[in-house]
């Protein structure tokens, strides 16, 4: 058989409980629900990180962001020149590699290593999220409302226009209709005839990403929905406006996150249907999850799970992933194994057959180790923002916040009304998702504490290597 496509799909915040599937009692989720179902569900997958950057900083290495000093928001970055990313990679071995969607590494700019067109994909099609929060807006990218609005729209919502190829480009339609439109001609792009070659797509939705209440006219009226203002006239203060506008405080919050999550659960079947279409169905690999927890604030549901994004709790860091290859993969199967975003790197290159980089580590794992049933997984899994840490298991969760500078916690729990909690504690996840005060153990099982602070100390010493190297080529350059 020859090399496999692959396609990579990236959702932003949606919640774990938030599919049809798995018993919501509102989510309509249809094509994510028939993906699950013609291969691999994993139900014990993970992100890096808790925030977007730094989580879509490790995927595209194949590697723990924090080797290049990347933790939060403040530190987040692309990985260094010299360490090659996956476009690159699967580039050198024949790969027509396309990227259409959000970009947010770090602070990046036009023109940065951190651009698609700047890392390996010939095609792009990418909004910059950096200079805005994190945010695209859904409905308005153009050079005209950057100037109509000013600096401040730009800030929160990300009104500016798209980048084609690293060009600007004005664009009116709703976002995840265009990226599913730019993903679908990519996809039945006419490739050199007389060979066989192979694509690597990676679309990167902003929904469920808030602010979900800016949708078109007609999908409001079709759900019965309000319009709603991206600002508030009297409200001054951002910080003020922005609380009005997440849970509790934003009327049908949970009605536009649902329309916006159920526009892509669409759009994701257009793209499905369009492979089948063309015939390459079956020989595609399609990959299916999100960057990191659903944000409880903005209406997302992480049920069964405890917290939410920006915390180390399971709902802050467990995310969907599917995994769907109709040639390779046998249908409705459920996997338990404990895998990785870290993963995505080492399963593609080695379903092209590629080989990995020679001069950097890769901390993932080939997922056909456990699709194959010669692998159960990753033993260990490691979190850390720098103030909050976590180390998990096939059994147990150790998981650390810090009480003396809780700065941090003092924050996301003003803005976000999330609370990452206090302190060091011990579950036993593998027998339960219940992260309670009440189920911490530490106390009755001192032993594992030490084991597990002790495997942190060596995944310490494992990245530190990397981060003295990084702050030496700093200085010298």
């Amino acid at each position: 058989m020859s090399a496999p496509n692959i396609l990579l799909i990236v959702s932003d915040d949606h919640g774990y409980g938030d599919r049809s599937a798995l018993g919501s009692h509102d989510a309509q989720t249809p094509h994510l629900d028939a993906l699950a179902r013609s291969g691999m569900e994993f139900t014990n997958a993970y992100v890096t990180a808790p925030i977007c950057s730094p989580s879509r900083a490790g995927l595209i290495a194949g590697a723990y962001q924090q080797r290049w000093g990347a933790h939060w928001f403040d530190t987040s970055r692309f990985p260094l020149k010299e360490r090659k990313v996956l476009p690159e990679m699967l580039g050198e071995n024949g790969y027509d590699c396309g990227y259409f969607g959000k970009v947010h590494y770090g602070h990046e700019q036009l023109g940065d290593r951190a651009c698609p067109d700047q890392h390996g994909f010939a095609t792009s099609f990418y909004g910059l999220a950096g200079p805005s929060m994190g945010r695209l807006h859904y409905l308005t990218h153009s050079a005209e409302a950057l100037q109509e609005h000013g600096p401040d729209v730009q800030r929160v919502h990300g009104v500016s226009p798209l980048y084609e190829n690293g060009t600007p480009v004005d664009t009116y339609q709703h976002l995840t209709v265009e990226l599913a439109d730019r993903t679908i001609d990519f996809l039945e792009t006419d490739r050199p005839k007389g060979e066989e070659q192979p694509f690597f797509c990676y679309t990167a939705f902003n929904a469920v990403h808030n602010f979900t209440w800016q949708l078109p006219q007609e999908e409001l009226e079709a759900r019965g929905l309000p319009s709603y203002s991206d600002f508030d006239p009297d409200v001054a203060d951002y910080v003020d406006w922005y609380d009005g506008a997440i849970s509790p405080n934003l009327e049908n919050g949970r009605a536009y996150y649902l329309a916006q999550l159920e526009i892509m659960d669409r759009e994701i079947g257009r793209i499905l249907d369009s492979l089948e279409r063309s015939g390459q169905r079956e020989n595609t690999l399609v990959v299916y999850m999100t960057d990191n927890g659903g944000s409880t604030c903005n209406y997302g549901d992480n049920s069964p799970l405890e917290g939410t994004k920006y915390s180390l709790y399971e709902g802050g860091i467990r995310v969907p992933l599917l995994v769907s290859w109709p040639s390779t993969v046998s249908p409705r199967q459920t996997s338990d194994a404990l895998v990785s975003s870290l993963d995505l790197v080492p399963t593609f290159l080695q379903a092209a057959g590629a080989d990995g980089p020679q001069d950097a580590t890769l901390d993932g794992r080939p997922l056909q180790q456990v699709w194959d049933g010669n692998g159960a997984g990753h033993e260990y899994l490691h979190f850390d923002t720098g103030f909050q840490w976590a180390v998990r298991n096939r059994e147990w969760k150790l998981r650390w916040a810090d009480p003396e500078n809780d700065e941090y916690r003092r924050r996301i729990l003003l803005v976000e009304h999330t609370d990452i909690g206090a302190g060091l504690s011990l579950v036993p996840i593998g027998s339960s998702v219940d992260e309670s005060d009440a189920a911490d153990c530490s106390a009755e099982h001192p032993e594992v504490v030490r084991d597990l602070l002790e495997e942190r100390s060596h995944w310490l010493d494992s990245i530190a290597g990397e981060q003295h190297d990084l702050i030496n080529r700093e200085e010298k350059s």
